[in-house]
This record gives C-alpha cells, structure tokens and sequence, in this order.
C-alpha cells in the first residue's frame, strides 16, 4: 500500500475560503480498480481510517479521505464550523482530486455517522460524480426530535454564542473494543469537547434537509448500521433507505455492534460486505 498526503484549499465561494484541508490517499501497489471518497466523522480524522485503507488497497481499490474543516490536521476551530456547507466543499474539492489523479475509474463515496450526512447532503446536489455510496451509521436523524423551543434556542445560541459548547459524546459508545475506546481518548487530533452551538444547529438543519429531499437520491445506496448504536440511531438508516428513489438499495444492520462498525471486532465482515457490494458494481473491464 503506498500513502500519501497533501493539501486542499477551499476556493472563494466556500463559506471556510482560503482554508487548508489536510489530504490523504492510500494506493494499491498495482493498478486501482476504483476509487473511494471518504467523509469521516465528527470529531475524529481521516488517519483513523488506515485499517480500513489496506482492506480496500489490497482489493485494488484507492482511498481518498481528508480532515474535514476544524478537524485533524485541517483549518478551522475543533467542534465549530461556519455553515455545514463547508463540509460539502471540502468533498467537492477531494472528489475532483481523486477523479483527477484517477480518470475513467468508478468512484464511490463512503460517509461514516456525520460523515453520512454530509454524504447525503452532497449526494442530493451532486450524485453524478459517482458510481455508488456506502454510508456506515450516518448521523440522518437524532435520537430525539428536537421541541420548537429548542430549536429555538439553538437559533439564539447559534447566533450569540456560535462558539459555546452545548453537547458532548461518550466516547464508550463508539466500539464494544476497549483497545478502539482508549486509543481514541489518548488520539491527540481526536476532539474531545463539545459540539459549539452553531455546529448543532447546522446539524439539525442538514438532517433536516436529508429527510426532506432525501427521493431526490438515484444512485445506488448501501446502509449500514449497527444495531446499539447510540450516536446515530439506525432509524436515520432506515428512513434513508425508505425514501431515497434509487431502484438499487440495501440496508444491514448488524446485531450487537456500536456506533464504528469499521472499528467493532467483526470489522473484517463489515469492510468485506462494502467491497463485496462495491465489486459487484465495478465494470469487469475496470
């Protein structure tokens, strides 16, 4: 597997511009069948994902990821963000990058929990860049509807106190793998403060957008979700899967996993059943 690493820069028309994302992609020592665009998670960084790189490398299979905006390595504020938008420009940008170093072969957008929304979000402005989406316990919809008032004051602290930590995570309920939960907590560029009150708003409001335009969705979806997830209620899976308009879907929930399911001890099998649909998908003269 070779690695690599670079930058990319928001361009003018981006909420963040002129920030810098923090690039990574991970290559297959012969020839790439494909190509993944990776959107990873709140809070975390796209260097967690190298296990998950040497299943799909060694499959033939490139993997192109960044540190979202205020993320990892990447510009901008831990747990705050200007406009969700920003996270779609970032995908915007890595996805030309991969098309770019990679021209003609599939590319198929992978999105775990606020990864997933942003996936989605992309997806329903933007679907023709790819050949399909795998979304691993998207953030679609929160494990309680929020009230009128609340949602009410998340406008006012949006606006007053954009920055001010609000709601925080448990970091016990992202895998069943006590060695996953410590490496975690001890990971430098892993957030652990809370989500500022902008950045929940943007949140509610992009899974509101999910759920309301969510038909618009044509390209084929493979959801996976784990069963005792309490970051990412597998309901927001199941909705998806209920509404998007695509004649080629699949929904798995697994019994018993936690929020990561690339990070759960049956990792092998989850990363095999994405492959596995991937590859029935990829042309046989790719």
């Amino acid at each position: 597997m070779i690695e690599r690493t670079g930058e990319l820069r928001l361009g003018p028309q981006s909420k963040g511009k002129g920030a810098t994302l923090f690039q990574q992609n991970w290559l297959p020592d012969g020839p790439a069948r494909a190509v993944i665009v990776l959107a990873h998670g709140y809070a975390e960084h796209i260097g967690r994902y190298r296990y998950f790189a040497e299943h799909c490398t060694t499959r033939g299979i490139a993997v192109y990821g960044l540190d979202h905006w205020g993320h990892g390595k990447s510009d901008g504020d831990y747990g705050f963000v200007k406009r969700f938008s920003v996270y779609l420009d970032g995908v915007h940008a890595l996805t030309a990058k991969a098309k770019s170093d990679h021209p003609g072969l599939p590319v198929f957008l992978v999105g775990h929990s606020m990864g997933g929304l942003i996936a989605t979000n992309y997806l329903i402005e933007r679907s023709d860049a790819f050949t399909g989406v795998i979304l691993s316990g998207p953030a679609i919809k929160p494990a309680d509807e929020p009230s009128v008032l609340l949602m009410l004051v998340s406008r006012i602290l949006s606006a007053v106190a954009p920055k001010m930590g609000v709601l925080g995570l448990d970091a016990h309920a992202i895998s069943r793998d006590p060695s996953v939960v410590t490496a975690y907590q001890n990971d430098p560029l892993v957030y652990g403060g809370k989500i500022s009150a902008r950045l929940a708003l943007e949140m509610l409001k992009a899974m509101q957008n999910a759920e309301a335009k969510a038909a618009q969705i044509q390209l084929p979806m493979l959801l996976l979700h784990g069963a005792y997830d309490t970051l990412a209620t597998p309901e927001g899976s199941q909705m998806l899967f209920d509404t998007i308009s695509s004649d080629d879907k699949q929904i798995k929930i697994y019994p018993e996993m936690y929020h990561e399911i690339f990070n759960e001890p049956e990792r092998d099998d989850v990363l095999s059943d994405m492959t596995d649909w991937m590859n029935a998908r990829i042309p046989a003269s790719a």
